[in-house]
């Protein structure tokens, strides 16, 4: 290959990259609504992995044949102890615990798109998760955008933000973008 075309090549970021993974693992998801897939990296290495699904040895949204958040009218980013589903960020939490791996200053990908019509959803955690990737130690948190984009939060931003205001002032909640384009809000 000629050296001059080596140079025109486009290289991805790392954060693109690993975002891209987190697509990839997206694809096993079993939930009607999204489908969602994290990574968990540290140290420049991929520590963990998680879709969203339901939990092992459970029937998923896929085989019981509907969506009980849909069939009942829930809103996106609310009401989740009815879900069906882990979500992907605390089943990469969840599988790094079971085989012993330290998250401490790592960071976790979230990728997520639309079941329904393939359409890429603003990747932002739940209150839930927050909670998890704070307390799990995570450094940043890197989602993909509806646009295609990049988007980096550090966790202790959000820890700051709690520490003077409540948690339901967050500015970034997932599910408004959703809730909007689906009418449920």
């Amino acid at each position: 290959m000629d050296s001059n075309n080596l140079e025109n090549t486009v290289r991805l970021s790392k954060d693109e990259y690993y975002l891209n993974i987190a697509k990839q693992v997206g694809e096993r998801s079993t939930c009607y609504r999204n489908k969602g897939g994290a990574i968990i990296v540290r140290d420049d290495q991929i520590v963990a992995t998680g879709y969203i699904g339901a939990p092992r040895k459970t029937k998923d949204c896929y085989q019981r044949g509907n969506c009980l958040r849909d069939m009942l009218k829930i809103p996106h980013g609310t009401r989740y102890e009815i879900c069906r589903s882990v979500h992907a960020e605390q089943n990469a939490i969840i599988n790094a615990a079971r085989a012993g791996v330290n998250l401490l200053g790592g960071d976790i990908y979230l990728s997520i798109a639309s079941s329904k019509d393939g359409s890429w959803i603003d990747s932002i955690p739940c209150f839930i998760c927050k909670k998890m990737i704070i307390n799990a130690g995570i450094k940043r948190f890197i989602g993909s955008t509806k646009e295609g984009k990049v988007r980096i939060f550090q966790t202790q931003e959000w820890i700051d933000d709690w520490s003077q205001k409540d948690i339901i002032d967050d500015k970034h909640q997932y599910g408004d973008d959703v809730n909007k384009k689906e009418g449920l809000c």
